[in-house]
């Protein structure tokens, strides 16, 4: 089961990198592109390639590859440039693989002209990572999302099925500034 569901990761990573290579690349989307727009089509548009994706996910090699409402899916590759003193991958590099897709997970959850900051963010890591493991992917679900606060859990695992780390957000939810509305 393994190198079968690596071969679909893969699949599905080569999409995704095609749509995004396609559209604008990473930065900022412009107001107009998000305006009246749920935090679900806001995300759906990004993966479409319709509109910027965020830039830390090139900088650290990670992609978004699956978003619905409540969930996101991210997928990195552990790199030996992510490797901390000690040969393993970073925290900081698993914890923003894990940051991403609970923040992008609470913002499917969001309507027009509402948006989120991580407010906290709780990492147990539970197995070092390193660069021999081909793909991890970090799946981020919406536990609550309310008016003023969302809270979110997500899993780093490898295709085994390996658990590397979990983690737990609380989001602070607020109305977006005029120009992203």
């Amino acid at each position: 089961m393994t190198q079968e569901t690596m071969d679909r990761w893969l699949a599905d990573e080569r999409d995704v990198l095609a749509r995004l290579e396609a559209g604008p690349g990473p930065g900022l989307a412009r107001p107009e592109q998000i305006a009246g727009k749920t935090g679900l089509e806001v995300m759906q548009a990004m993966l479409a390639g319709e509109i910027p994706f965020a830039a830390i996910a090139q900088t650290l090699d990670f992609v978004i590859v699956e978003v619905d409402q409540g969930r996101a899916v991210f997928q990195g590759t552990p790199l030996a440039r992510h490797l901390n003193p000690l040969g393993t991958i970073h925290g900081g590099w698993v914890a923003t693989l894990l940051d991403s897709a609970l923040g992008c997970a609470v913002h499917t959850m969001l309507p027009p002209g509402r948006g989120y900051t991580t407010a906290e963010l709780g990492v147990n890591y539970v197995k070092g990572l390193t660069p021999k493991v081909q793909r991890v992917r970090a799946e981020g679900k919406v536990i609550h999302c309310g008016r003023q606060l969302a809270t979110a859990e997500a899993r780093v695992v490898g295709a085994d099925g390996t658990l590397y780390a979990h983690a737990t957000t609380t989001c602070l939810v607020f109305e977006a500034p005029a120009a992203q509305r």
